[in-house]
């Protein structure tokens, strides 16, 4: 990604409020193109770092960013400061707040982001490198999210030897098909099956790339499950806490949820569950990780219950050079 800012900067200079269009760029062979989806975030990051900003402000329909999407769990919380590291691991892993490309833009140099509300003045979400303020402060547990727009697709027989893996996923990759979650499964009589999630949107390319691969390989056959959902629950403190993984399967079995896939990172557990348990489980498992208790609930004048931080940590405003960017709506949105 290459930002040629001068005529920004010069119009800048001369006292001018400049407007940039965000989401779209020019190709190598310059053809005017679109930076995929989240573009807007990333024009915003790009922009700040081009132009030596010290934060890039996105503005949104939500006041920041919070524990779990306050459209499923009441008791949600926003999240006053969070690392880059766990931004990613929200963003990949569903929550819409930010597009993951802007924030792995943002980690790679260093330009710290306010999510805040289009509507208030009030303070937003500092998302930023972690410092000892942070780590002092930090949860355990950071958020609960969750996607519905995967599906979970399965390669069935496939003879159990090497190179059988890097075929099928070879013709994944050269059909564009992203993959999240892989499982093989343990051989039985020279076959095993592959289990892969990828987006639900992916599923007609998959489709094609894997019809040939299943004739290639003499494999059994293919299925896609597009009525899986994908929950996660993020957090840098998990690293020095074993008990994190154990505590969320348990409560998902209480809950009588049954675990099709495990997904793990130093900082994130994912799980592929039943998308009609999906946001179920979300309330739950915000509960267990006492995610409800970050929030002081009190009787809003409108009336209703408003929430508070419980310890508001004091985030110190950056000061600002001119990077703005735009966000549409996430709330609402299916994904977490």
């Amino acid at each position: 990604l290459d930002i040629r800012a001068f005529r920004v900067q010069e119009a800048l200079d001369t006292g001018h409020i400049v407007l940039v269009a965000g989401f779209q760029g020019v190709s190598t062979d310059k053809a005017v193109t679109t930076l995929g989806r989240g573009g807007s975030d990333t024009t915003a990051v790009a922009l700040a770092h081009a132009l030596g900003a010290e934060v890039c402000e996105i503005y949104t329909d939500v006041d920041g960013v919070y524990t779990a999407n306050p459209s499923v769990v009441a008791r949600a919380c926003k999240i006053d400061r969070i690392s880059y590291d766990e931004m990613l691991e929200m963003a990949a892993a569903g929550a819409q707040v930010l597009a993951l490309r802007s924030v792995e833009y943002a980690r790679k140099y260093d330009i710290p982001i306010h999510v805040r509300s289009s509507f208030s003045d009030s303070e937003g979400t500092w998302v930023r490198e972690d410092d000892e303020t942070m780590e002092l402060e930090q949860p355990i547990i950071r958020a609960v999210t969750y996607s519905t727009d995967d599906a979970k697709v399965t390669v069935r027989g496939v003879p159990d030897k090497p190179g059988v893996a890097a075929q099928v996923f070879s013709a994944l990759a050269e059909a564009h098909v992203n993959v999240d979650m892989i499982i093989q499964n343990v051989s039985e009589k020279g076959r095993s099956d592959i289990s892969c999630v990828i987006a639900a949107e992916d599923g007609p390319a998959a489709d094609r790339a894997l019809r040939d691969v299943v004739a290639q390989l003499g494999a059994s056959g293919y299925d896609a499950d597009e009525r899986v959902a994908k929950i996660s629950i993020v957090g840098a403190g998990m690293r020095a806490n074993p008990w994190v993984a154990a505590k969320m399967f348990s409560t998902l079995a209480e809950l009588g949820i049954n675990i099709d896939m495990i997904s793990t990172s130093p900082i994130k557990i994912s799980c592929v569950i039943d998308e009609t348990r999906v946001e179920e489980a979300v309330r739950t498992l915000h509960t267990a990780f006492e995610l409800d208790d970050q929030c002081v609930y009190a009787e809003s004048p409108e009336g209703g219950a408003a929430a508070k931080r419980a310890a508001p940590a004091k985030s110190g405003a950056a000061a600002r050079k001119g990077a703005a960017g735009e966000k549409g709506a996430a709330g609402e949105k299916r994904s977490s």
